[in-house]
């Protein structure tokens, strides 16, 4: 039984996450404890204590402590089936961080699994679905991990109500690491605004805004149309892609905030990546930790890859990832973020 405290580090929903994926791979139990204790609502929400009910489902696993508001867990794994499998968090939620929970283990499976997901699909604090199609699932591919993800319908906060459908192909011990020390040549960015039931000129505003400040002409701004019954909801992308990989930034309005702020917060984000040449931004150095663990558990060895900036996020799923598998995470510094090797132990 492996004992975690889930107030350490960063503190939040990503221990508990980490844990399962890495607990059903392994078929090692955990006992997580002061689970989200920092937070102003501690313990499982309806959004974790769903990733905790379909890592229980996939695995067949035996579970205490699994209600809203639990500040334990004791969960113990049986052995992951492959399958048809449909999930809804029931609020806004994010469902693609359900899917990040389970996505690992399936890849162990003996066959190829469907995940039905409901909730948000476009949350501040979770990935977004297009983060996860564009920049997460092309690295798993070059893993060897085939996935195919689809986007049914948008969920923003607070209604939720949307959907996302993945197809996840078993790789087992077909892994392969590689290093991603450098984005490659660049690509043609572009920027999209989803801002479904809400005003047509608000998505034109954000678009103007960062077409402006980035020098982009208009084939390079994209106003997606709304489908009937998604909304209200508001984010703003931008994606850049590369010879190597690519990367998309999000910035989400709410109430209170212009279209022009909301426009110039992804900006930033842009601006920032552009200042470092490291491979990888802040999100996806947290979310490539654990599919390459993975990868170099089965190989051995070690593969390394550079990015922006190391979040407390990341930090904090290093150290759980070390917990359950046989691997050393070794963080450099460099003039423009950071090198990070994952080797066998």
């Amino acid at each position: 039984m492996i004992e975690i405290d889930g107030s350490v580090g960063e503190g939040g929903g990503q221990i508990l996450r980490t844990s399962l994926a890495l607990s059903m791979c392994t078929g090692q139990p955990f006992a997580l404890r002061r689970i989200r204790a920092g937070r102003a609502k501690p313990g499982l929400m309806r959004q974790h204590l769903t990733c905790v009910n379909a890592a229980t489902e996939v695995s067949g696993a035996e579970v205490h402590g699994a209600a809203l508001n639990s500040q334990s867990l004791h969960f113990t794994p049986g052995a992951v089936r492959a399958g048809d499998y449909a999930f809804n968090v029931g609020t806004a939620g994010s469902c693609t961080l359900v899917l990040q929970t389970l996505w690992p283990a399936l890849l162990m499976a003996d066959g190829p699994s469907r995940l039905k997901l409901g909730g948000g699909t476009h949350n501040p604090m979770a990935p977004p679905f297009h983060f996860l199609e564009r920049s997460y699932a092309p690295l798993l591919r070059k893993l060897g991990a085939e996935v195919e993800l689809r986007l049914r319908r948008l969920g923003f906060y607070p209604a939720g109500g949307g959907e996302i459908e993945a197809t996840i192909l078993p790789a087992q011990d077909r892994l392969e690491p590689f290093d991603l020390t450098d984005r490659g040549a660049d690509g043609e960015g572009y920027a999209e605004c989803f801002a479904p039931a809400l005003a047509r000129s608000i998505a034109r505003r954000e678009l103007q805004q960062v077409g402006a400040s980035l020098g982009w002409n208009a084939d390079q701004l994209r106003q997606t149309p709304a489908r009937q019954n998604e909304g209200p909801g508001n984010a703003m992308l931008v994606t850049l892609p590369y010879e190597h990989l690519t990367e998309v930034f999000t910035a989400f309005g709410e109430k209170g905030v212009s279209a022009e702020q909301v426009a110039q917060e992804v900006v930033r984000q842009v601006r920032e990546h552009r200042a470092s040449a490291a491979a990888l931004g802040p999100h996806l150095a947290d979310q490539w930790a654990l599919p390459l663990a993975l990868a170099v558990h089965q190989r051995g060895g070690a593969a390394t890859f550079t990015c922006t900036a190391l979040t407390p996020h990341a930090t904090t799923n290093f150290d759980v990832i070390e917990r359950f598998l046989p691997v050393r995470f070794t963080k450099t510094s460099r003039a423009d973020g950071f090198t990070v090797m994952v080797s066998a132990r």
